[in-house]
């Protein structure tokens, strides 16, 4: 049951409230506006009162438009009050009228609470799981009213008003009701609907009024550098992508093939006067060329609202809103829909680690460290200068995880890579001595931290099945993807940052070198099942002065286009699922800027079109060959077949897979071709190339073996001698024993 409607602590024999709550409500600042506003028990009568600026005249009229009274102006600001006719409490409309006309408004102050008992009671424990369905601002029908309820956590606030168009961004017109017991404030406003911008004007524990703030559970929000929140509905998309959906839900991902196209939803591609594609643009654009190119998966870079373009949405003021660059929300959802139908997946890129400090943000939301640590040497971030989550606050914990089933459920994306985990993770992230405080136990984990990411991964792992999360983890931190019952942190993948340092050293050397360093490219291979690994080529490495994959690779311009191809396969043929960040599947040569779009004409010249046809043929075999990932997580799907070879900077080794032939990866990091070269292959018989990356079509010197090899036994060993191409990858399938 709901609880009781406050009435008046105190009021004349006459029903007229105490002129201290006249002057209050008139002023801005009383705490409990509904103990004086609305209808209340008066001896045996009923008293109405409202606050209306401007008016001279008030006449209340019940919602069926039978009258109800007139009421009398106690201020001339517009505090009116008076008796009812009628016996039942219940809503009312009012009829004002100045000199200059007349309007209609119906009181908020005379309709009861929206949330429950039972709301109460998850929000406090900090167990409820459809924060997003209470709080915020959402259209419903209440007490025979349509309206907007508005809903927000400010604990330590004196007051909360929803301020908007609707009420000339007026705090005093529609202070919230306190539900103290939680720390949420609520307000229903009727004769309200979608599109209205709004925010909240909270007055801090110490009476001083701050910048208004956004709604932290906004579904959507006004396009930058406007930062109000915007009354949405949910998305009204009729979904088929039923299945896509249950595919995913019956898979094992560590054992499906998954090649994600890391994209910029910003500066992918841009409309011919600069500004940004539309979600619907972008659905026409990006899917099918994520298609054709045969990635599985686009993840965009954060979504979520942010003020600052060049942040990439790293600072995000918006965790429940599909930025208003790209459109309406309903746009994201077409799109994610879209993707699915296609067969794409989609993974949004997360930020749970920090918030930044815009004064319409989370910082300091109700006049205190409530969303971040009062003490900075934990709630605040060098690096970025940023606030960090408080972890250790149930209500923070909830409205992170309550995010993260968010996006699962109303826009049904596939996955959540979880930015910066490793700045959660330690204590003395960037921090020197004396600057960070130890845990409870002395060291230097957040185990608050440790705690939120385990919580997050089991709800949603628990919820939403076929949803993964992935980690970008720097650390050595044990068992970021092993289940939570095992003591790990929950997560179904952790970015390989280990293999994407050690090979751009290793590429970037020039091949007379590269025998020096053969070790840059085996010692993965020592921890390369420790994790399920994604192998992320990501924005960070093309951006702050650290030029294009393209750009890192040694050796004149041939050789770099030779390289790369000859990395990617060497990648491709590598256990661990991929990730190319937008732009390197066609050698992109200029950094990557938030601020122009990529350079597509680069796809004319030959060269660009060679190495975006590798990617896309890397992808096709993946995909379609098991031995490449099928085992991706597992030691029994690898075996070197040459590891030691550095003189000739040669590496071989074999995949397999239950379901398909095994096929063996051969690569050549010198330009030098290697002729009657032996390799060891695990069964004799005939081996078919199917696929060369010094290829001609796609740029290379066209050297080869005819598109077959023949391994034959030698005493107790099976090798095939062949020719190993400058520069290249190779792979060979058994196609006959």
């Amino acid at each position: 049951m709901r609880k009781p409607r406050a009435t008046a602590a105190t009021s004349g024999p006459d029903g007229l409230a105490p002129a201290s709550d006249v002057a209050a409500i008139v002023a801005g600042t009383h705490g409990d506006p509904f103990a004086v506003l609305g209808v209340h028990e008066v001896g045996k009568g009923l008293f109405a009162r409202c606050f209306v600026p401007n008016a001279e005249f008030v006449t209340a009229y019940t919602l069926t438009g039978i009258k109800a009274g007139e009421l009398t102006r106690r201020d001339d600001a517009g505090f009116f009050e008076g008796k009812l006719s009628i016996k039942k409490r219940q809503p009312l409309r009012y009829h004002a009228r100045n000199a200059g006309g007349d309007w209609w408004l119906t009181d908020p102050y005379s309709f009861g609470p929206v949330l429950g008992p039972m709301d109460d009671y998850y929000i406090a424990e900090g167990s409820h799981l459809r924060l997003f369905d209470k709080l915020g601002a959402h259209v419903i029908e209440h007490e025979g009213a349509t309206g907007v309820h508005f809903a927000v956590w400010a604990p330590n606030a004196r007051r909360v008003s929803v301020v908007g168009d609707f009420n000339d961004w007026d705090g005093r017109r529609h202070s919230m009701r306190d539900r103290r017991d939680t720390g949420i404030w609520e307000v229903f406003i009727p004769d309200i609907g979608a599109g209205r911008p709004y925010k909240y004007e909270i007055i801090g524990p110490d009476g001083v009024r701050l910048p208004l703030k956004a709604d932290p559970f906004a579904f959507k929000s006004e396009l930058r550098p406007a930062t109000a929140s915007v009354v949405a509905v949910p998305p009204a998309h009729q979904w088929g992508d039923e299945a896509h959906r249950t595919f995913w839900r019956n898979a094992d991902p560590r054992r499906e093939a998954i090649s994600i196209y890391e994209v910029h939803a910003g500066s992918w591609q841009l409309r011919d006067d600069g500004t940004f594609l539309s979600w619907d643009e972008l659905a026409d654009r990006l899917i099918p060329y994520a298609v054709e190119t045969g990635f599985t998966h686009i993840e965009f870079l954060p979504i979520s609202e942010h003020p600052y373009d060049p942040s990439w949405g790293y600072q995000t003021t918006g965790l429940y809103a599909p930025s208003a660059r790209f459109g309406d929300p309903d746009g994201f959802a077409r799109f994610v829909d879209g993707a699915h139908r296609a067969g794409i997946g989609v993974i949004l890129d997360w930020v749970p680690a920090h918030f930044p400090v815009d004064e319409h943000g989370l910082v300091h939301f109700d006049g205190t460290a409530l969303y971040e640590h009062a003490d900075p040497r934990k709630g605040f971030h060098p690096d970025w200068n940023t606030a960090i989550y408080n972890f250790g606050r149930r209500e923070v914990v909830s409205f992170l995880v309550n995010n993260a089933l968010f996006w699962a459920e109303k826009y049904h994306v596939d996955g959540l890579r979880v930015d910066a985990v490793a700045s959660m993770l330690y204590l003395d992230y960037s921090r020197k001595q004396g600057e960070w405080i130890p845990n409870e136990k002395g060291g230097r984990e957040n185990l608050e931290a440790v705690s939120f990411l385990q919580k997050m991964n089991k709800e949603v792992y628990g919820h939403h099945p076929g949803v993964m999360t992935i980690a970008e983890e720097s650390t050595s931190w044990p068992k970021v993807s092993a289940p939570v019952h095992e003591g790990g942190l929950g997560f179904g993948f952790k970015w390989n940052m280990g293999f994407m340092h050690d090979t751009l050293e290793y590429f970037a050397k020039e091949p007379i070198f590269r025998k020096h360093h053969h070790n840059d490219l085996t010692f993965g291979l020592t921890y390369a099942f420790s994790e399920n690994f994604v192998l992320p080529l990501s924005h960070d490495e093309v951006v702050h002065g650290k030029g294009t994959l393209l750009g890192k690779m040694a050796g004149d311009d041939w050789q770099k286009f030779a390289t790369l191809r000859a990395y990617y396969g060497f990648m491709w043929g590598y256990p661990g699922k991929k990730l190319l960040f937008m732009g390197q599947e066609f050698a992109q040569r200029r950094e990557w800027s938030e601020a122009r779009a990529l350079d597509w004409n680069l796809l004319d010249f030959r060269p660009h079109r060679g190495v975006w046809q590798t990617v896309r043929d890397l992808n096709y075999l993946y995909r379609s060959r098991p031995a490449l990932h099928g085992r991706d997580c597992e030691p029994e799907g690898f075996s070197w077949l040459i590891v030691d070879d550095s003189q000739n900077s040669v590496f071989a080794w074999v995949r397999n897979a239950p379901g398909g032939s095994p096929v063996a990866v051969i690569s050549n990091f010198t330009p030098v071709p290697r002729d009657n070269y032996r390799v060891p292959l695990p069964k004799a018989g005939k081996w078919r190339e199917i696929i060369n990356t010094d290829a001609s079509e796609y740029g290379g010197s066209g050297m080869g073996n005819g598109g077959l090899v023949e391994a034959r036994a030698e005493g107790k060993s099976i090798s095939a001698t062949m020719l190993l191409p400058p520069l290249s990858t190779i792979m060979l399938e058994l196609v006959a024993g």
